[in-house]
């Protein structure tokens, strides 16, 4: 996709403060001195049976790019494909009820939508949010020194796809849609009271693919520690099952060449660290003596966080993981 772009005629205006640079969480369009609106759009096709918490988990990764931005959501349109004829008005309904109850919880209204006729049912929103122009949280402004945070465990991914083929326990289950609903709201809120370097938040691309866009664009190198990165309970176990999706094999492919491995690192922890996460967490980088101020203000809004490591002066766009 990313290749595409770079071939696509792109229009100039002045206004457009975050657009298709550095592949962003969201667009920023300024429009006064100190109000920008925020803009985002994810759909996809169902991670899970249940049509209402399909819904919520949807809404949640919806509204996550724009908390990864530092925005605030103010209202959403829904986005819809669903069989007509192949599945009853009810599945439909409860869909966009999971959905309305996120958008609820976020504080914000679903003020419309679109829908077509597909054989393959597909759920998503465009989110529209407000920022102030010089407090946007960008992907490309991390800086050498800054701690890494991650405020949701990995592993969405792989035991998504344990639950397809029936290989999920059900507390399994219940633990990966505890975190694919909940909104990175509360992380959102603590890292804009801290006054942070950079952000993203962790879906599609896994936490490598989406590190390695973000040392990229800030032109940082980054350093993990395998040891210390937080996952689902029971994703070992899906993986061994042989979980795994083709959107993660791809992106192994893709930070192949930008990632230097620990001799001692599995290659089961390899599949993890590119798992494409639904709903994730952020990643947030932070000034070292931020540190502790932003782990107080997440700790009070009861927000999970682990460092998982930091970023560096040297080799720019690399990631070392350490065991």
């Amino acid at each position: 996709m990313v290749q595409v772009l770079h071939h696509i005629p792109k229009g100039v205006d002045p206004n457009i403060l975050v657009g298709l640079e550095y592949a962003d969480d969201a667009a920023v369009y300024r429009l006064s001195d100190d109000m920008a609106v925020v803009q985002s759009v994810d759909f996809f096709t169902p991670v899970v049976d249940d049509p209402y918490l399909f819904g919520k988990i949807t809404a949640a990764n919806a509204l996550s790019d724009l908390y990864a931005m530092g925005a605030t959501p103010i209202f959403a349109l829904n986005i819809v494909a669903f069989p007509s004829k192949d599945l009853p008005p009810k599945v439909l309904e409860d869909i966009l009820t999971g959905g309305a109850h996120v958008a609820a919880e976020a504080g914000i209204v679903i003020a419309g939508g679109h829908s077509i006729d597909d054989k393959e049912p597909k759920y998503g929103m465009s989110v529209t949010g407000k920022v102030h122009p010089d407090k946007i949280v960008k992907n490309s402004t991390a800086r050498a020194g800054d701690r890494l945070i991650l405020t949701k465990p990995l592993g969405s991914g792989i035991i998504a796809s344990a639950i397809k083929k029936g290989e999920a326990s059900e507390a399994v289950m219940e633990e990966v849609i505890h975190w694919m609903v909940m909104l990175n709201r509360g992380a959102a809120e603590a890292m804009i009271e801290t006054g942070v370097s950079a952000a993203t938040d962790i879906t599609g691309f896994g936490l490598l693919g989406h590190l390695y866009e973000l040392v990229d664009a800030s032109a940082v190198g980054a350093v993990l520690k395998a040891s210390s990165i937080p996952l689902m309970h029971g994703v070992h176990e899906c993986l061994a099952a042989g979980a795994y999706s083709g959107g993660s094999k791809s992106n192994m492919d893709f930070v192949a060449d930008h990632v230097d491995w620990d001799e001692n690192i599995s290659g089961e922890m390899k599949k993890i660290l590119c798992d494409a996460q639904t709903s994730g967490g952020l990643l947030i980088c932070v000034p070292e003596e931020n540190t502790k101020k932003l782990i107080s203000e997440l700790e009070k809004r009861n927000v999970f966080h682990v460092e998982i490591g930091h970023l560096r002066t040297d080799q720019p766009g690399r990631i070392k993981i350490s065991a």
